[in-house]
């Protein structure tokens, strides 16, 4: 009981150097300030930037979305009607023009019987004090500091007096008016008075009449309970309290008060709603992916809740990249494709990225935005999981790229030529960084067999060459391009090296494949996505933009092979009916039981990818013998399902752009890079394969040992032998010797032919 009369009495001090404060300014508080805890109180108010509306804009300035915490629109005290002014004065604080801050009378009130309850049960609070109550929890950045600025205790009262006597000091009358009043809570979800006159009346607030300002006055006692909207009774008794106090306190005359109370609120309202978020967006999977790009990338802070306060604060114009018709382009395909509500309920996701950039140009899903119901979904097929993406799905061949990348940046050439049978077992493939074993991995055709080239084998996606490809390149390069190009799991995790990586095993996100082969289309540099140009703030600042951090990932000539193969797959292969009129290149995708199919692809100037499954799980509703929007589908291919949705969506894309043809290849690519095979002879196996990659070559170990004068286990002979000029990424196997030496070669045997005639003699001279 001592405590809170000590807090009543140190109160008591602070209020009527409140009451003095516009008369003696300073000087009175600090002489009758006789307690150096109150004065050891904070008194500077940080009063962040209100929090504002954020309005995402596409590539052409239209609007996206906009999207807010809270529903305000800060305008100034000129901006607001005079009604409204003297409204809020009236019926909060009356005496607000003739105090510091503090109200004597009210505050004592309120204190007494606080300080008997032990917490807050009364108010008393002036516009000022609200206004600093407000502005405390504005600023909290956690759920800690919101509960504390909210509860209902003495000593926060005490540190709000504080502070609102610092306020008084700082700050104009007017101006303290102006920020309560872009503060305040007027209920609806109606931050500050513009809101709130757009939000109940469908105006501006300086178009406010007297109704309308007694009748939103009012609402600030009760912001839910007097809600006009849902309670329009309760709400006009409330604002005819507010017009009888604004004739009491002589800022309008009775017969205006009367006129006013005689309006019906309820059919003087004209709600208006404002979309708020990504929901009811044309583009409403891209929104999300925006904001969650925001809370995720440290350009927008250094911690989770550094970007989570700079976007809930908002007050930001985000010029995006979203191209606004080819998005409705590849919405109209994808809904064309399998309707939303189809009963497969297979889901098509497609995203597209422009290639040296980054930006985000498309990003397409047959789903509306919700939580429930057929056809809706909150999940975005298009990205990973940490951006509101799903686990992801195999890839399928569409990852053969980056076994062809890594062959050709080892030297192999275009015309390597590799023996495929329609089935085989490959056995010797080992971790490349481990050196374990892994065990046999049997592969099939479903595309024949035979001996095919890089571009037969691209062409028609024959996966036994592939396989046979990777194990010349090894496991670790392949997915060191993919990586570099911007690829690992949808959930984060790096991918996995092993013998299944190149039939795409791994469970990836169409954004991401979209983003590898843009940088096929970039001839070997790889820009990160990024679905924004500039961010410009609440005072029109330009904050710049997250980079894209593009570099070369791989060289211009790899780049250029692999393009003119995957050309090939347009013209002789799996998706030479899916020509848009222009040079193109691109890949199908089928994944095992016909889970998932996808088709990826580019030009110079654009990169799609497109993928279709079903997100219950590809394995359990594989698309196969089902009908899909009234096709039944013995076995989905990605050329022929996902395919005609990219072509649509490439179509779109590039209408108006220039015709721009890739760049030929290197003839070394063509050929391959000749070397020639190092004298091994000698040598441990691992100094052997060090010096065949130092040529630029690959080391096999013959099956047998032979006798030879080196020593044991050391090479004997490799072959193709020393000397021999080869093209470079060429195996070379070696065999070692078993430490015997080989008996010398027998001697030559000389034959004295038998004579097979007569010696006739010399003629006599």
């Amino acid at each position: 009981m001592l405590g809170r009369l000590v807090l009543v009495a140190v109160a008591c001090g602070v209020i009527f150097a409140g009451m003095l404060l516009p008369v003696a300014g300073g000087i009175a508080l600090a002489a009758r300030d006789g307690s150096q805890s109150f004065t050891a109180l904070p008194n500077v108010l940080d009063a962040a930037p209100l929090p504002q509306p954020t309005i995402l804009l596409a590539k052409d300035g239209s609007r996206i979305a906009e999207v807010f915490t809270e529903n305000r629109t800060s305008v100034p005290l000129s901006s607001m009607a005079t009604p409204i002014r003297q409204a809020i004065v009236a019926i909060e604080d009356s005496r607000y023009y003739e105090h510091g801050g503090i109200d004597l009378r009210g505050t004592l009130r309120a204190l007494k019987s606080n300080s008997q309850a032990g917490s807050i049960r009364q108010g008393g609070s002036t516009l000022t004090q609200q206004y600093v109550k407000n502005t405390l929890i504005v600023n909290v950045r956690t759920a800690q500091e919101r509960e504390g600025a909210s509860a209902r205790t003495i000593a926060r009262k005490i540190r709000e007096l504080r502070l609102a006597i610092a306020v008084e000091q700082k700050y104009s009358k007017d101006e303290i008016l102006e920020r309560y009043l872009n503060t305040v809570y007027f209920g609806d979800g109606a931050y500050g008075i513009q809101a709130a006159a757009q939000r109940y009346f469908g105006i501006n607030a300086s178009e406010l009449n007297l109704a309308q300002a007694a009748t939103l006055a009012g609402v600030v006692q009760q912001p839910v309970g007097l809600n006009p909207r849902r309670f329009p009774i309760k709400a006009e008794a409330r604002r005819n309290v507010v017009l009888q106090r604004m004739v009491d306190l002589g800022y309008i005359t009775a017969d205006s008060a009367t006129k006013a109370s005689k309006i019906s609120l309820s059919k003087s309202l004209r709600i208006t709603e404002k979309r708020n978020g990504c929901t009811t967006s044309y583009a409403a999977y891209f929104c999300d992916y925006v904001l969650s790009f925001i809370k995720r990338d440290s350009f927008f802070g250094e911690t989770a809740e550094d970007r989570e306060a700079f976007l809930r604060r908002g007050g930001l114009t985000i010029k995006t990249t979203l191209d606004p018709a080819l998005q409705a382009a590849a919405q109209k395909a994808v809904d064309t494709a399998i309707p939303r509500k189809d009963k497969s309920r297979k889901a098509v996701a497609v995203s597209s990225v422009q290639p040296g950039t980054g930006g985000v140009l498309v990003m397409a899903q047959n789903r509306i935005w919700g939580t429930s119901g057929r056809g809706k979904t909150t999940v975005n097929f298009n990205v990973n999981t940490k951006y509101g993406g799903s686990l992801g799905a195999q890839a399928g061949s569409t990852f053969k790229v980056f076994v062809l990348a890594a062959a050709l940046d080892q030297g192999l050439p275009i015309t390597t030529t590799l023996n495929s049978p329609s089935s085989r077992t490959f056995t010797g493939f080992v971790d490349c960084t481990t050196g374990a074993p892994f065990a046999p991995y049997r592969v099939q055709n479903s595309t024949g067999s035979g001996t095919y080239s890089m571009k037969t084998a691209t062409a028609n996606s024959v996966n036994t060459f592939f396989v046979a490809l990777e194990k010349k390149t090894g496991l670790c390069r392949p997915k060191e391009i993919a990586e570099a190009m911007g690829v690992t799991q949808a959930t984060g995790t790096p991918l996995k090296r092993v013998p299944s990586f190149v039939l795409g095993s791994q469970a990836v996100s169409p954004l991401a494949m979209a983003e590898a082969y843009a940088t096929f289309a970039a001839r070997g540099t790889h820009c990160r996505s990024v679905p924004m140009s500039e961010v410009v703030d609440r005072d029109g600042a330009s904050l710049g933009a997250p980079s894209a951090d593009c570099k070369e990932v791989i060289r211009p000539a790899v780049a250029d092979a692999v393009n003119q193969l995957l050309t090939s797959v347009m013209k002789i292969g799996t998706g030479k009916s899916l020509k848009i009129g222009r040079p193109v290149a691109g890949k199908t995708g089928t994944t095992n039981e016909n889970a998932a199919v996808w088709f990826c692809g580019h030009t110079p100037q654009l990169a799609t990818a497109v993928w279709i499954g079903d997100p219950r799980g590809g394995q359990r509703y594989p698309i196969r013998d089902i009908t899909i929007n009234g096709t039944y589908i013995t076995k989905g291919f990605g050329g022929r399902l996902a395919g005609p949705i990219w072509r649509d969506v490439m179509i779109a894309g590039s209408k108006g752009q220039p015709v721009i043809d890739f760049t030929k290849p290197d003839p070394t690519q063509i050929a391959g890079l000749q070397t020639t095979v190092p004298d091994l002879r000698g040598l441990d196996p691992a100094a052997a394969f060090a010096a065949l990659t130092t040529a630029g070559l690959q080391g096999e170990v013959g099956q047998y040992r032979v006798q030879s004068t080196q020593p044991e286990n050391t090479v004997a002979y490799s072959s193709p032998s020393r000397g021999s000029y080869v093209t470079s990424g060429k195996v070379v196997k070696i065999y070692l010797s078993d430490g015997t030496t080989p008996p010398p070669p027998p001697l030559p045997t000389f034959v004295i032919p038998t004579p097979t005639s007569t010696l006739t003699p010399l003629p006599t001279p």
